[in-house]
């Protein structure tokens, strides 16, 4: 069976799962089902349809299960969305349509992926740019505390999501040329492989750049999703785990000397680490989703038939749309449901990495492992704030959290994905950029 053909048959249970949502949302509301359900499943696939025999005509032998794993998180969101608010789902339903024009958009117009490797200093700089905007006077605008959110008019989007894809293009780009110098050139200190400073700028950079979202656009999320897709950039590329350890190690040093000197740094930490100190005021949004998700037990509760509305506006988690949208899965579909989400992500990221390992060229190589360990671990630092296990960011679950910048930019993730699974299955007869492993 070819590709593709692997791929439409993905596509079916899909729809059927989010044909299945929406029923399950509709019961719970109303025993009149009708055939809203079947419709939107019907609009669904034929959205995918139409991306399938588009990918199926420019990228013959990419991936193929890469779209249909996505296409299970966006059918997941929706009915999620639509069960928590109908007028977001709507939303997120037009973004949903935005992002597939993006997606295309991005495959039909850069021909030749390996383009964005010539002008990497230019989309650094707009990478940086974006990074900016939200502490700009005028446009900038606070979310949760964070400074997230640009608003132009009647536009507003986070600029942070499509700064990571700029910066993965950079440092894949850099290191391809200067892995080897990075290897070469380094010189042993106390039984410390250390690189040459001029080569090892980019670490610096990328390190003062997590740092400055820590303290200036008070990101913790952002911060650790774009140092750990550096690191993992920066191992692929020279194959030193010291050079790993020691990005870590910085990391670790820079956090707590800002958690100990910015006010709100050390308040994130702080709630993380002891959010019954006060559970009715800081610490409510996380001891809200700790009960939310303890409520679930294994099976959950069923989709539709948690409380979520209280009397009063007020909502049971917070923010169960964007922050907390696991803890209303765990909620609703228990351990053994939110588990199956998290699975998906992992089968993402296995499928990403795949695309990685199977690329002969190293610029390639790394461009896919940026953009798979930047996804991962956005999911991950959702997931590990909402069980506790970092603290609490608002940064969006991929795919399944409202968000339309999310989104509109993981779907150009995945076309850049798709472009590089395509040149490892087909490679051209070019010379190709060499990736050190020692």
């Amino acid at each position: 069976m070819t590709a593709r053909n692997r791929e439409l048959l993905g596509l079916f249970p899909v729809a059927a799962l989010i044909t299945a949502g929406f029923t399950a949302v509709y019961m719970a509301r109303s025993s009149d089902l009708g055939s809203v359900s079947l419709t939107y499943g019907g609009i669904f696939l034929a959205l995918c349809l139409t991306v399938h025999m588009f990918v199926r005509a420019k990228l013959p032998d990419a991936d193929p299960y890469l779209f249909p794993l996505v296409a299970l998180l966006s059918a997941f969101g929706l009915v999620l969305i639509y069960r928590i608010d109908d007028t977001l789902a709507r939303q997120q339903a037009a973004w949903f349509v935005v992002g597939i024009v993006l997606f295309v958009a991005t495959i039909y117009l850069l021909r030749d992926i390996r383009a964005l490797q010539r002008y990497r200093y230019v989309i650094a700089a707009i990478g940086i740019g974006l990074l900016m905007l939200p502490r700009l006077p005028g446009i900038g605008a606070q979310v949760n505390g964070a400074y997230l959110g640009v608003k132009a008019g009647p536009i507003t989007f986070q600029p942070t999501e499509f700064a990571k894809l700029c910066i993965i293009v950079f440092l894949a780009s850099y290191l391809v040329e200067r892995g080897e110098m990075l290897v070469l050139g380094a010189r042993r200190v106390l039984g410390v492989t250390i690189p040459p400073l001029k080569h090892f700028g980019p670490l610096l950079v990328v390190w003062g750049a997590s740092m400055f979202m820590l303290v200036f656009i008070r990101d913790l999320g952002s911060s650790l999703m774009f140092f750990g897709a550096f690191l993992a950039l920066i191992y692929v590329a020279t194959g030193r785990l010291s050079f790993v350890v020691a990005g870590l190690v910085m990391f670790v040093v820079g956090s707590w000397f800002f958690a100990h000197t910015v006010h709100h740094v050390q308040e994130r930490i702080d709630i993380w680490l002891d959010p019954w100190n006060d559970p009715q005021g800081s610490g409510f949004q996380i001891v809200q989703s700790l009960f939310a998700q303890a409520d679930g037990g294994l099976f959950g509760k069923g989709l539709g038939q948690a409380l979520l509305n209280l009397p009063g506006g007020a909502q049971i988690p917070p923010a169960p749309d964007t922050d907390l949208i696991y803890a209303v899965i765990t909620n609703e579909l228990g351990l053994f449901g939110a588990a199956g989400v998290v699975l998906a992500y992992m089968l993402f990221a296995e499928r990403g990495f795949r695309v990685a390992v199977m690329s002969d060229d190293g610029f390639l190589k790394l461009l896919a492992t940026g953009l798979t360990a930047v996804f991962a671990l956005q999911a991950f630092v959702i997931v590990g704030g909402v069980t506790r296990v970092i603290p609490l960011t608002g940064v969006t679950l991929p795919f399944v959290s409202y968000g339309g910048s999310s989104i509109v930019a993981n779907f150009v993730l995945l076309a850049l994905l798709l472009m590089v699974s395509q040149e490892a299955r087909a490679p051209r007869a070019a010379p190709h950029s060499p990736v050190v492993t020692r």
